[in-house]
């Protein structure tokens, strides 16, 4: 493969892992919206503890602009219900784009092992599944379980072992 090809075979994984993801995102949404789960910022008191959050006070002197102003505290509002819900919502939403990529990376690796001719546009579509994979599983990945994670990585592996000699096999005929 000369440089012309290792360079097409790198813009193609590049754009295929771009297009799977966006893609992704188009179709399926957004990931969840910190700021829609948990409110920006509250001053006072009141105002954290109606909201769900605890007030922490804080009596340190703070100089801005050399005009001292006096801190009464802070609002930990992840303290309750918001940081829950919004995490909650994430593992809802990498867990629905998980079970989108994993298809859409394994049929991506597929078509670039069996459809293209040209070696560079078939190691690049491969290259660009695994990037789909990747980008699908990584996202779910901290909020799976350990069962969860070695079921998936030793059927990813004896597929992909499996996929690998049959493919081999069958390219080998050709020659």
């Amino acid at each position: 493969m000369n440089l012309k090809n290792l360079l097409f075979g790198i813009a193609i994984f590049i754009l295929t892992l771009l297009v799977g993801i966006y893609g992704i995102n188009t179709f399926y949404g957004a990931s969840p919206d910190y700021i829609n789960y948990c409110p920006s910022y509250l001053e006072n008191e009141s105002a954290c503890v109606n909201s769900g959050g605890t007030w922490t006070p804080d009596l340190v002197n703070v100089e801005v602009k050399s005009v001292p102003v006096r801190s009464s505290g802070y609002c930990n509002y992840d303290y309750t219900s918001c940081q829950k819900n919004y995490d909650d919502a994430q593992k809802t939403y990498w867990k629905g784009t998980f079970l989108i990529a994993l298809p859409l990376g394994i049929i991506v690796i597929v078509l670039g092992a069996i459809v293209f001719g040209l070696e560079f546009v078939g190691s690049g579509l491969m290259a660009g599944g695994v990037g789909i994979l990747i980008y699908g599983a990584g996202n779910y990945w901290r909020f799976a379980q350990d069962w969860l994670r070695f079921t998936l990585s030793i059927l990813g592996l004896v597929v992909l072992i499996w996929f690998a000699y049959w493919f081999n096999k069958r390219s080998g005929k050709k020659r």
